[in-house]
């Protein structure tokens, strides 16, 4: 398809032959093409490319969603917008992708309608049901979650992830040095039970965590018996803060090895992003 109008394409395309297929006849084919084929389509082509990687190589992968507008649609509740001080209606759908740095391709994708969108869900699958071996995840502050970081670390995995500096993050709740820049080595453990004995660990601000039933994690179950002992899901972890330009810092969390991927090479991946 060029820049004509459909009529014109197809004339073009058949060489203005007397048997060109009309436009109707066109769009009665096309649509009956299922958006699965789009899908197995771009996966195949995605999968072929990586083949072409070796298995050893560490994939860096960056992680980030976008709105897309499509065709205003008030029957499809689910991406409908209601315009409102004197702004139209639209339809918007939220585009959830794994890009490859090196590849320079997408390797995932997940769409979903914007009323029903959810980054820290569709970036979990993503995750989860990739084939790659060995990967680094880049990701910015709205990925900031246990639970994502947890999931990462399952798959094998590596993560580099930009936090918030200030008071409303995850970087708030640990005792940190007390000077601008610093790399912190954080061995945690993580449960959903509250007792006596819990309670006194909590105390321990860097190396125990309560995980109320309000937050999604997949790796402790959301009710615990008081009979049984307490479960504990350990997650390890840097915290890395440095500055970026005069007066302004950037804090990272990541399970990269501190001698590899001191702060600078930190600093050189995040650009890549």
């Amino acid at each position: 398809m060029g820049g004509g109008t459909l009529s014109n394409e197809l004339l073009d395309m058949f060489n203005y032959s007397a048997d060109t297929v009309t436009s109707y006849a066109f769009i009665q084919q096309r649509n009956k093409i299922k958006p699965k084929a789009f899908e197995t389509i771009f996966k195949a082509f995605s999968t072929d490319i990586s083949l072409e990687t070796n298995e050893n190589e560490l994939r860096i992968l960056d992680v980030d969603g976008s709105h897309i507008h499509i065709a205003t649609n008030p029957d499809d509740k689910e991406s409908y917008m209601p315009g409102s001080n004197g702004h139209k209606s639209y339809n918007l759908l939220h585009l959830n992708a794994l890009y490859d740095l090196k590849q320079n391709i997408y390797s995932d994708a997940i769409i979903q309608k914007k009323r029903k969108n959810n980054e820290y869900k569709a970036f979990i699958d993503m995750v989860d049901r990739s084939p790659i071996l060995k990967a680094l995840v880049i990701a910015d502050r709205g990925y900031e979650s246990y639970n994502n970081m947890a999931h990462i670390q399952e798959k094998g995995w590596k993560f580099l992830i930009r936090i918030r500096d200030g008071a409303m993050g995850i970087k708030s709740s640990f005792v940190l040095p007390d000077y601008n820049c610093f790399d912190v080595n954080i061995r945690l453990k993580l449960t959903r039970k509250q007792t006596n004995e819990t309670k006194e660990l909590f105390k321990d601000k860097n190396n125990y965590k309560f995980i109320p039933a309000s937050s999604t994690f997949d790796y402790l179950p959301l009710k615990n018996k008081k009979a049984e002992p307490v479960k504990f899901y350990d997650l390890n972890f840097r915290m890395v803060r440095f500055q970026i330009s005069n007066g302004v810092y950037e804090t990272l969390l990541t399970n990269l090895d501190a001698d590899e991927y001191p702060p600078e090479e930190l600093k050189k991946l995040y650009a890549a992003r």
